[in-house]
C-alpha cells in the first residue's frame, strides 16, 4: 500500500512524524491537493468509519498533516474516499494517553492495521522511539476493528470505548 501525505507544514519540524517518514522514504509528502494522489483519506471529519471493508479500494492510503482548526473550518477538499479513525488513544509524548490526538504515523499505522496490514503498520512506527507503545496501547481496539465487516461494526465498537471512557470519567 502506498502511503501519502498531504502536507501543510504548519508545525513543528522536529516533531513532524510525516517528515522523519519521508526522510526515511516511507511516505510521500505532498503541499498541495492538486498533487496528492487519489486514494483513501484518513479525514477526522469524514461521516463514515475506516473499515477492512475499505481494503478493495486502499492501493493509496492518505493522511492529513494539516492544521485541524483549518481544516474544520473549510474542510478538506481532496479528492479521494474519505474515512475516519475510530477510537484510539496517542502514544506520542505531546499527546500520551489523549483520545483521537494521534500524529500522522499513529494514524497512518492504526489505518494500515485496519486494512490488514500489521507489519507495514509496525515498519512505520519503528522510527520512532514510542511507536511500539501505540501498538500495545490500542491492541485490543485495533484487533476488534482489524475483525470487523464493515463501517457499521467499527462504530458500535467505537461506541463501547467512548461509553468505557465516559463511566469512568463519572466515577
Amino acid at each position: 500500500m502506498d502511503v501519502h501525505v498531504r502536507y501543510e507544514g504548519d508545525d513543528d519540524p522536529e516533531k513532524c512524524t510525516a517528515r522523519k517518514l519521508s526522510r526515511f522514504d516511507m511516505a510521500d509528502l505532498h503541499r498541495s491537493n492538486r498533487g496528492t494522489p487519489y486514494g483513501v483519506v484518513l479525514d477526522p471529519f469524514a461521516e463514515q468509519a475506516l473499515s477492512p471493508a475499505d481494503r478493495s479500494i486502499a492501493d493509496v492510503l492518505v493522511a492529513l498533516d494539516v492544521s485541524w482548526e483549518t481544516a474544520e473550518a473549510e474542510g478538506v477538499a481532496l479528492p479521494g474516499e474519505h474515512r475516519a479513525l475510530p477510537y484510539l488513544v496517542a502514544a506520542n509524548p505531546v499527546n500520551f494517553g489523549r483520545p483521537f490526538r494521534l500524529t500522522t504515523v499513529e494514524a497512518l499505522a492504526a489505518a494500515l492495521v485496519i486494512l490488514g496490514d500489521r507489519d507495514h503498520a509496525e515498519s512505520l512506527l519503528s522510527k520512532f522511539t514510542w511507536g511500539e507503545t501505540f501498538l500495545e496501547l490500542n491492541e485490543e481496539p485495533l484487533r476488534r476493528y482489524a475483525d470487523c465487516e464493515d463501517s457499521r461494526e467499527v462504530v458500535a465498537i467505537q461506541e463501547e470505548y467512548l461509553h468505557r471512557g465516559t463511566a469512568e470519567s463519572v466515577e
